[in-house]
């Protein structure tokens, strides 16, 4: 596929001009979503993407289409895994329910911008050695395996959030305010010092931990398709409707059951895929004399095929047990820490709810107090 420099230089410049755009609107008018302002919002998303596809189907074929369609789809559905994380996150910082999508928002950008270099040098790679599908496919295999253990709850590791290094550094290093009087601004002037606000840990903390979801999505997608081009749209086409599906899916996430081992399943389907390439295209010596290995190398089309199919029976599998579930009283381990999540992160710090607690049971006695009155008189 060969895509001129004009038209790398005509998408960078659009995408830059539609985040700027986003940013700029939210960061005047920082506001809850309505579900039908991001129901309209995913649509258009998602129908770019449909027309993306056509477009690539149009000027490049088939072939190149159906790896757009295949890559999109499975950053997708790895992005929906990573919205558990998102939730986590703004629940320990106690971020605003109105400030929450412009926090996605600048987290989504620093995301995408590292996920660029990571296509660069993922790409460079590529194209020098192949025998980086050998590396690829094998820790695909690894993160496959490792992530079905967790869900089948052989893994004992607790599924929350650590602040990482870059964040623990940055909150020793510079003074953080904890006051969100700030709003959506990343620094603010306190008792005549400049700090951080909370929005600014926020941000950084969104934007690094989908870097390191991005260590398994990127070798997963160069699975799928070697051009650096699609690599890169289907990225931009997953990232720029994860803000919405946020807000869209809410108690949805739940009921994904499955959803862990759905993707467990894709990326070990990925890696054979990868070493299976590898094998197909093999240089090194010390295999097979450095001659290509007469193994098949999976078509684009099957893959398509099985991500449809696994992402499918997940859905359906995970909304059928949580049915289930639902109608014999069951309640899963840890739908109370998700509660939790939801009357925190989302309406703001647990210090916050009960403080309102506090002006209700306040409001209650003095509605009590007023209808004593006219009986005492």
């Amino acid at each position: 596929m060969d895509v001129p420099g004009w038209v790398w230089t005509a998408t960078l410049v659009l995408i830059a001009l539609v985040f700027a755009f986003d940013l700029l609107v939210l960061g005047r008018r920082p506001h809850e979503p309505s579900r039908r302002e991001v129901s309209i919002a995913l649509s258009i998303y998602v129908g770019l993407a449909l027309l993306f596809g056509l477009g690539v189907l149009v000027a490049s074929g088939g072939q190149h289409a159906a790896e757009f369609y295949a890559g999109w789809l499975m950053e997708y559905s790895l992005s929906i895994d990573n919205l558990f994380i998102f939730l986590i996150i703004m629940a320990k910082f106690g971020v605003p329910r109105k400030y929450q999508q412009f926090a996605l928002m600048v987290g989504i950008v620093m995301a995408l911008v590292m996920r660029a270099i990571f296509i660069l040098v993922g790409a460079a790679a590529i194209e020098r050695w192949s025998w980086v599908f050998y590396l690829f496919g094998a820790f695909l295999i690894y993160t496959a395996v490792k992530l079905a253990m967790e869900n089948l709850g052989h893994d004992e590791e607790e599924d929350d959030f650590q602040e990482n290094a870059v964040l623990r550094w940055v909150e020793k290093r510079f003074p953080v305010t904890q006051s969100w009087d700030g709003g959506t601004r990343l620094r603010v002037v306190e008792s005549g010092k400049r700090v951080l606000t909370p929005m600014a840990i926020v941000v950084l903390a969104l934007g690094t931990t989908d870097l390191l979801f991005a260590l398994d999505s990127i070798p997963a997608i160069f699975g799928l398709t070697q051009e650096p081009y699609l690599v890169l749209m289907a990225n931009v086409f997953a990232l720029m409707g994860l803000r919405q599906l946020y807000f869209l899916l809410g108690d949805l996430l739940k009921r994904l059951v499955y959803l862990g081992l759905g993707l467990a399943v894709l990326l070990a389907f990925i890696g054979v895929k990868l070493i299976l390439h590898a094998m197909h295209e093999n240089e090194l010596s010390f295999i097979n004399g450095g001659e290509h290995l007469g193994v098949p190398d999976v078509p684009i089309w099957l893959s398509l095929t099985a991500i449809v199919v696994i992402l499918g029976v997940t859905a359906l599998a995970s909304l059928a047990k949580s049915r289930r579930d639902a109608a014999r009283g069951i309640v899963r381990e840890g739908d109370e820490a998700n509660l939790d999540i939801n009357e925190v992160g989302l309406f703001g710090s647990q210090h916050h709810r009960g403080h309102r607690d506090d002006e209700e049971q306040e409001r209650s006695d003095s509605s009590a107090l007023t209808r004593e009155r006219p009986e005492q008189r």
